[in-house]
């Protein structure tokens, strides 16, 4: 188990990474948002808006390019399916 930080540098570390923590899960909120969106109501513009989330998220490093890819895909071939 880890305790507190002792040296200053540390003590930095930990408040740099509470606030980085904070942004990557705001990020992480609204691209899980836009794919449920996107599975209840399919349309060509939520799929524009999950692609530009998902992008975004990669480009961050919050999910790999792959993950992101993956879910395009996933969600490309939902709303074709859905238009049918």
């Amino acid at each position: 188990m880890a305790g507190m930080p002792i040296t200053k540098g540390a003590i930095r570390k930990l408040r740099a990474d509470k606030r980085k923590a904070g942004v990557n899960n705001r990020t992480r909120r609204v691209y899980r948002g836009a794919v449920t969106v996107m599975r209840k109501k399919p349309s060509a513009k939520n799929l524009t808006a999950v692609f530009s989330q998902l992008d975004r998220a990669a480009k961050k490093k919050i999910i790999s390019k792959n993950k992101a890819s993956r879910l395009k895909s996933r969600l490309s071939r939902f709303l074709a399916k859905k238009k049918k």
